[in-house]
């Protein structure tokens, strides 16, 4: 989420062979689905590897 114009925007933007594409600046999620299947939103998160842990 950024700050335009004193309003809270999504930026909305598509990775492309290795570029970064802004697709726009969506106030709501309803408008965030026009550029994206959410079920397609995918968080990914590296965990510390625990002490002793198998890999």
């Amino acid at each position: 989420m950024i700050t335009l114009n004193d309003r809270q925007r999504f930026k909305v933007t598509q990775k492309t062979n290795g570029r970064r594409y802004l697709l726009g600046y969506c106030a709501t999620i309803a408008q965030v689905t026009r550029h994206v299947d959410l079920a397609d939103l995918v968080e990914v998160v590296d965990f510390p590897a625990q002490p002793g842990a198998p890999r």
